[in-house]
This record gives C-alpha cells, structure tokens and sequence, in this order.
C-alpha cells in the first residue's frame, strides 16, 4: 500500500509571476520542489482531467460552468471528482453561483510551471 501526502501550494499573486521551482536548468531540484511540481503534474497525467482542464481554459471569457464541460465521457461524479483534484493540484479556481460552479485556470501556476520548464534558463 502506497502512501500518499497531500502538498499544499503556494497560490500567486495575480498579476505577479513567481516560479515555485526554479527552472529546470538552474540545477538540480530539491525534494520540496519536485514534490511541488510532480503534484501538479500528476494532476495533469490523467486524459479526462487534461481534457476538462483545455476546456475550461479555451472556454469564452476565461471560467466555465460545470454544466458547460462535463461532457468528457464519464459520469458526473467523475467529472466533480476529476475536477476537485485539479483545484487541490492549484490549477483550477472555482466559485460557486446558485446552483453551478464556474471554474478558471489559475494563470499564475501555469505560468510557474512554464517557467520551470523553460529550458533557456
């Protein structure tokens, strides 16, 4: 049996962009910071929260409903779960209204994951 660790990450500024990692080329990443990313990117690795992930980011006016995006091939609760990892991951921002949850991309963090990626250093 594994065990699993939940990594709370830093949330941005808006507006503000600060890599939580240093780029990749800058040297070799300490164990916080691989678990850092590699939470981020776990979130990311799974095809059902990628695709809810690229809707909610191509989605007009930046945020989309959930009744909007849930249209992934799986049921639902699937969709609230896939989704609620993605918002504990720190990539999605959600706000509820009514009865619906309208989600945004969480620019900053897409940004710091960019930027470590960046490979010009």
């Amino acid at each position: 049996m594994s065990k699993s660790e939940v990594v709370e990450l830093r949330v941005l500024e808006e507006g503000g962009v600060v890599p939580c990692c240093p780029p990749i080329t800058a040297g070799e990443l300490s164990q916080a910071d691989a678990e850092k990313m590699a939470a981020m990117f776990k979130a990311l690795s799974d095809p059902v929260r990628l695709r809810l992930f690229s809707k909610v980011a191509s989605h007009p006016g930046g945020e989309a409903c959930v009744c909007d995006i849930a249209n992934v091939g799986v049921s639902q609760p699937t969709v609230s779960h896939h989704l609620k990892k993605l918002r504990e991951a720190g990539l999605l921002t959600s706000e509820r209204r009514g009865t619906w949850v309208y989600y945004q991309v969480a620019p900053s963090v897409v940004a710091a994951m960019a930027a470590m990626l960046d490979l010009r250093g």
